[in-house]
């Protein structure tokens, strides 16, 4: 009986924790539909639809969201493939630097943005570079490629070895192995990898903020219009970017449950 209520409350419990945090984007969905009559988008005035249809209106927000998609697409690319071969290396192999490479790649991850955005700077500004996307790309596949690895390497651990040398007996060469054999096998590891890498480029303010000079990514044209008043079509953007990633990870997760 005890058990019974005990499995109750843990229940009643979690859900209690979702909801809690699935609010802060509950609201945002909520006020994308808002018809405000002000500046501010803080309380409820009525139901429209019209900020769907007015999403491209404002330049300066469409600017700015069509450079984080860019950066974002790039940066990930760029993290995938390093942070693919880093993770096959340092989950396949041992050489020497091996603990100090393990050593670095968690490091990265447990350094603080502001720590990261500040020496990024330092050595931008020491190096005379123009701040622009190019620095913003930089930084963001500095900050996310452990991400990569971490996720590859933890998938390379698990493989067998027996595979890959039965492709080889059967006369697959190292190329063949890796793109029929290997690679397949990974691949959850990476596409986990490269959406974090996505969603952590798009969404980043603190290292952004740094190096971005005079380009305007999303989340920075944000904080910028909290002054005179978010516009609704901010929530519109993140409805609609947070709907693409939901419907992301069912797919992933779909066809990780087929392939199991």
């Amino acid at each position: 009986m005890r058990g019974a209520l005990r499995g109750k409350l843990l229940h009643i419990y979690t859900w209690l924790v979702i909801i809690w945090l699935s609010s802060p984007i509950a609201v945002m969905i909520l006020f994308g539909f808002n018809d405000k009559k002000s500046k501010s988008n803080t309380s409820w005035q009525g139901f429209t639809l019209k900020w769907y249809q007015q999403l491209f209106e404002i330049d300066g927000l469409t600017t700015a969201l069509r450079n984080s998609l860019v950066i974002a697409v790039v940066a990930t690319i760029i993290t995938v493939v390093i942070g693919t071969m880093l993770g096959l290396a340092v989950g396949r192999y041992r050489f020497r630097g091996h603990g100090t490479t393990n050593f670095l790649v968690f490091a990265a991850i447990s350094t603080p943005e502001l720590v990261m955005g500040a020496s990024l700077l330092s050595m931008f500004v020491s190096g005379n570079v123009p701040r622009d996307s190019s620095t913003i790309i930089i930084a963001h596949v500095l900050f996310s490629l452990s991400f990569v690895v971490v996720t590859v390497r933890a998938r390379v651990i698990t493989l067998d070895p027996a595979l890959e040398e039965a492709a080889k007996d059967l006369g697959a060469s190292a190329w063949g192995t890796f793109r029929q054999v290997t690679l397949p096998s990974i691949m959850p590891g990476v596409a986990a990898g490269a959406m974090l890498s996505f969603a952590l480029s798009i969404d980043d303010y603190v290292v952004t903020s740094f190096v971005n000079g005079s380009t305007m990514t999303f989340p920075l044209w944000i904080v910028g219009s909290v002054k005179t008043g978010i516009p609704p079509q901010v929530n519109v953007m993140g409805t609609i970017i947070f709907g693409v990633g939901v419907l992301i990870a069912v797919a992933n997760a779909v066809m990780a449950r087929r392939r199991s």
